[in-house]
């Protein structure tokens, strides 16, 4: 299954490691760095030029790439486990 995060991209649901509110979880300094260090190593896609709402944190084949994505990590959330409902069907 698929996740749509904005945009024209769709991740595969089984490389997500995380999704989170951009907004409440830089507050922290550690995930300010996080962020910081991830973009200077080019582990960071923006897929849209909105400001992003949330940032999802992926693995494929042994390699991190976070996204930066418009859609709140509360839709993002419902929207993934909207999709672990129908694959259980």
């Amino acid at each position: 299954m698929f996740l749509h995060i904005g945009g024209d991209v769709v991740i595969p649901i089984k490389d997500v490691i995380a999704i989170l509110d951009i907004e409440s979880t830089t507050i922290s300094k550690d995930t300010k760095e996080f962020l910081k260090i991830s973009e200077e190593e080019g582990f960071i896609e923006s897929i849209s030029y909105d400001l992003p709402k949330s940032f999802i944190i992926t693995e494929h084949d042994k390699k991190s790439k976070i996204y930066l994505s418009p859609i709140s990590s509360v839709t993002l959330q419902k929207r993934a486990g909207y999709i672990e409902e129908i694959s259980n069907v």
